[in-house]
C-alpha cells in the first residue's frame, strides 16, 4: 500500500490502509486540530528528530482496558508505604521534559522532540493532554502524559528516576480514569513493561470500535486534579 503525504489541511486517509507496520502517512504539522483529529481516527504521531513527521495506526494495538490492571503483590505492598506524593497537571512541562531526557540517555535519541514538545503543552493548555506527577521530598521522580478524548486515554510516554515511580504514577492514574467510567489507555507501542501491567494487544479493527465508544462520553476537557 503507498504511504500518504498529508498536505496543510487536516485531513488522514482511513487507518486500514497503513502499511503492515502501522505507518499511514507522512507529513502534515503538530496542529491542535490535526492532532486531536487524528487520536480520534486511533492514528498517532512517532517520527526522530530530523525525519518528516510520521503517522501510525498499528494492527495489533496494545490497550489497557482499566479492569484488567495487573498490580503485583510486591507494588501492592509499596503502594501501600506511601512514599511519592502523586499529582495531576501541576507540572506537565517538567514531566515531558523529562521522558525527553530520559528516552534521549537511553536510546541516544528520543521521538519526543521540541516540536512535539511544543505541540503538547499547547493541547496541555488547551486542556486536553493531562500528567501524572510523582514526587519524593519535593523532587519529580516519575510520572507520564498523554491526551484524553471521551472516555479514551492516548498515552504518549512516562519516565522514572527512582524505584517503581513510573508504576505508581500508572497505577494512580487507572484508579482515576476508573472513578469517571473511563473505558482504556491506548499504549500504542507494545512495551514488556505495560504488557506485565496487564495491557494487551488487540486487532486494529476491534481497537476502532472500542475508540468510537469510548468518544461518545464527554471529554473531561481542562485541569485534572486528584485526591490522594
Amino acid at each position: 500500500m503507498p504511504i500518504y503525504e498529508l498536505t496543510e489541511y487536516p485531513v488522514f486517509p482511513t487507518p486500514d490502509l497503513a502499511e503492515q507496520d502501522g505507518l499511514l502517512a507522512v507529513g502534515g504539522d503538530l496542529s491542535p486540530q490535526r492532532l486531536l483529529l487524528a487520536y480520534r481516527m486511533g492514528i498517532f504521531p512517532w517520527y526522530s528528530r530530523g525525519s518528516p513527521i510520521m503517522w501510525w495506526s498499528p494492527d495489533p494495538r496494545l490497550v489497557l482496558f482499566l479492569d484488567e490492571l495487573h498490580v503485583s503483590r510486591s507494588l501492592r505492598q509499596f503502594l501501600k508505604k506511601n512514599i511519592y506524593r502523586i499529582s495531576l497537571d501541576t507540572a506537565f512541562e517538567d514531566v515531558i521534559h523529562a521522558c525527553a531526557e530520559v528516552h534521549s540517555h537511553r536510546a541516544g535519541d528520543t521521538w519526543i522532540t521540541e516540536e512535539m514538545i511544543d505541540a503538547y503543552v499547547e493541547l496541555y493548555r488547551l486542556g486536553y493532554a493531562h500528567s501524572v506527577e510523582v514526587w519524593y521530598d519535593e523532587r519529580l521522580v516519575g510520572g507520564l502524559y498523554g491526551v484524553s478524548l471521551g472516555g479514551a486515554f492516548f498515552g504518549e510516554s512516562m519516565f522514572t528516576l527512582m524505584s517503581n515511580a513510573s508504576k505508581v504514577a500508572l497505577v494512580r492514574l487507572v484508579e482515576k480514569l476508573r472513578s469517571w467510567d473511563f473505558q482504556f489507555i491506548d499504549c500504542q507501542v507494545v512495551t514488556e513493561h505495560l504488557k506485565r501491567m496487564g495491557a494487551r494487544e488487540i486487532p486494529r479493527r476491534e481497537f476502532l470500535v472500542q475508540l468510537r465508544k469510548a468518544l461518545k462520553m464527554p471529554t473531561r476537557r481542562g485541569r485534572w486534579e486528584i485526591e490522594i
